[in-house]
């Protein structure tokens, strides 16, 4: 799975500014802070870093198996960092010292607030989008690129969002069409791909199969399904997502627009992806 698009949610320049705090603790505290809370070392012969300093060596062989661009995996690890903190401050320092400034300050770069207390937030606390796994498709990059452009977006510019959630449908459907060895003409529009896309899979009303895909209530909710990724490029096409210049910029447009938007693309898209992976799903039928 190509995942370049992932950008690191912290940078290297604020993990070295953790890293230096282990020179003056115990490699065992070291490995204690980085253990509470769920993480290993990777082996010392893939470690690509090379240092004469044995506890910053220890906090490398920690920090190197965190995917820095994964939430879940970031949260934890900011909990190392304020544990970090915690095991490095001076309890009896007044005021707020250099080293501490300057990794607030680091952390602010990254989107991060670090108060008073050493403790770590979100700025922008970060979006779960499609929370798929997407490691079986042979090329995913299409989908995680606009994932990434919802997940930045989607509670600062809700103009970009909107445009992301067109773009995320426009992708998966492309996506799904190539793993199954569908060609699709490259200047095809939004509503065209859905529909290729949702027949190939036999999502359509038309040939649904018997039995619950079958079903009027599923016919009738796969129908839906269309209206609403179309409806999702109708609206950025009118000028309320990225993606078309604009001799004035859309008024009245919220947060609530974009999160019923992307949540609205996402839902279609859930679909699309749930269904290429069903072993089970009426489209394989036939298949050699």
């Amino acid at each position: 799975m190509t995942v370049t698009a992932r950008r690191e949610l912290v940078s290297p320049a604020t993990r070295n500014a953790f890293r230096s705090l282990a020179t003056d603790l115990t490699i065992r505290i070291v490995e204690g802070l980085w253990e509470d809370h769920g993480f290993a070392p990777i082996p010392p012969d893939e470690l690509k870093y090379e240092d004469p300093g044995a506890r910053r060596t220890t906090f490398m062989l920690y920090a190197e198996g965190v995917d820095w661009s994964d939430v879940d995996h970031v949260r934890r690890a900011l909990l190392v960092f304020e544990d970090f903190i915690r095991a490095y401050r001076d309890p009896g320092q007044q005021g707020t010292p250099k080293w501490l400034e300057d990794i607030g300050v680091r952390l602010e770069r990254d989107g991060f607030q670090l108060d008073q207390g050493g403790r770590i937030s979100w700025q922008h606390p970060p979006v779960s989008v499609l929370a798929r796994d997407l490691s079986a498709l042979s090329d995913s990059s299409g989908i995680v690129v606009e994932l990434e452009r919802i997940r930045r977006d989607l509670t600062t510019d809700p103009h970009g969002a909107i445009g992301a959630a067109k773009q995320l449908i426009e992708a998966t459907a492309k996506t799904a069409l190539r793993e199954l060895n569908i060609e699709v003409d490259k200047n095809a529009a939004l509503p065209a791909l859905v529909s290729t896309a949702q027949k190939a899979l036999k999502l359509d009303a038309g040939s649904a199969p018997d039995g619950p895909d079958g079903s009027k209530a599923v016919k009738k909710i796969l129908s839906g399904s269309v209206n609403i990724a179309v409806g999702v490029a109708e609206l950025r096409n009118q000028g309320f997502g990225s993606g078309h210049g604009q001799a004035s910029a859309p008024s009245g447009l919220g947060v609530r627009h974009a999160r019923l938007t992307v949540n609205a693309a996402v839902t279609w898209c859930e679909l699309i992806l749930d269904t290429l992976a069903d072993p089970a799903a009426p489209w394989r039928k036939g298949q050699v």
